[in-house]
């Protein structure tokens, strides 16, 4: 090759390689994560609705809390494939929690299987992963942000705490409803054995934990003197985008009417897959990776088929 076909070659190389850094640094400096933003929720000493950040001193994730109180509140939120709402979640409750000096620390029990989701069995998994280092839990929605700073999040000594009442749920309001949150004492959930394992699907698990704790002689707690009512909490589930699974198969409807006496918080089959500590816009989360175990002897309807169907037998 003659040396000014070569030198031609090596300036276009090169002119090529300046372009590509030109273009790689503008699309850093411009990015959406770099440019400042005027929504509400990024506004600075507000989180989303109003509600006031805590001083910047509080929102770090290596904050000391141990001079808060003597307890520590594990978060547990079951999970599956609901990734922009956890980037709600996560800072929105650190947040909040700080504001409270609640002391706290959050689990994402996150179900990677193949099996139908199973919001019991990921609670279960979380009170076991969590209990060394707290000693109360919050079952909490990923979906369910409280904007009231009024609210109770502290140690529930008395019995369970229901923090998402049916006067101030957006959604649920009859009277045994305990789904959305609920505080419980790592003693009080050890006492009613957890939350049975047979809930399958969308629903139920709830109302069988409230007969699990009502056997138990625990009575139920709610808010008191809170009156923002159904705007209590900002609910972030689209329907549309993500159907709740509802079907129900062979006899699962029937078995999920009574008191499961079998499964519960010692018998959850699981193996974890991994374990990430992360951050989500500064505020620490761990997300636990589990693969569900299913005896399809025992619950046939873990898995999906084609049809719901009533004809289906065990």
């Amino acid at each position: 090759m003659a040396r000014g076909s070569w030198n031609v070659g090596i300036l276009k190389l090169f002119t090529v390689c300046i372009t590509a850094m030109l273009i790689a640094s503008m699309y850093i400096a411009f990015s959406p994560e770099r440019l400042p933003c005027n929504c509400p929720e990024h506004r600075e000493g507000h989180l989303p609705d109003g509600i006031p950040n805590p001083p910047a001193h509080l929102q770090h994730a290596d904050i000391d809390d141990s001079k808060w109180g003597p307890h520590k509140m594990a978060i547990i939120v079951p999970f599956r494939d609901r990734f922009e709402e956890l980037l709600q979640f996560v800072p929105h409750m650190h947040n909040y929690l700080n504001k409270k000096k609640v002391p706290h620390k959050i689990y994402v029990i996150n179900q990677v299987d193949n099996l139908r989701f199973n919001r019991a069995a990921l609670l279960n998994i979380g009170f076991l992963f969590s209990k060394n280092q707290c000693d109360y839990i919050a079952m909490h929605d990923v979906d369910l942000l409280p904007l009231n700073l009024d609210l109770d999040y502290g140690y529930p000594q008395d019995g369970p705490f229901h923090v998402a009442a049916p006067w101030l749920h957006p959604l649920y309001h009859y009277k045994k409803f305990v789904g959305g949150i609920l505080l419980m004492t790592a003693e009080h959930f050890k006492l009613v054995n957890g939350l049975s394992n047979r809930y399958w699907g969308w629903g139920r698990e709830d109302d069988e934990l409230y007969v699990r704790m009502n056997r138990s002689h625990l009575k139920v707690h709610r808010p008191e003197g809170i009156k923002t009512g159904y705007q209590t909490f900002r609910h972030l589930h689209d329907r549309r985008k993500r159907k709740r699974d509802m079907n129900r198969y062979f006899n699962q409807a029937e078995v999920g009417r009574y008191r499961d006496k079998v499964t519960g918080l010692d018998t959850v089959q699981y193996d974890i897959e991994s374990t990430n500590e992360v951050t989500i816009d500064g505020s620490p989360v761990t997300v636990v990776n589990v693969l569900l175990n299913c005896n399809k002897k025992e619950t046939p309807w873990c898995v999906h088929y084609e049809q719901p169907s009533k004809s289906r037998h065990l």
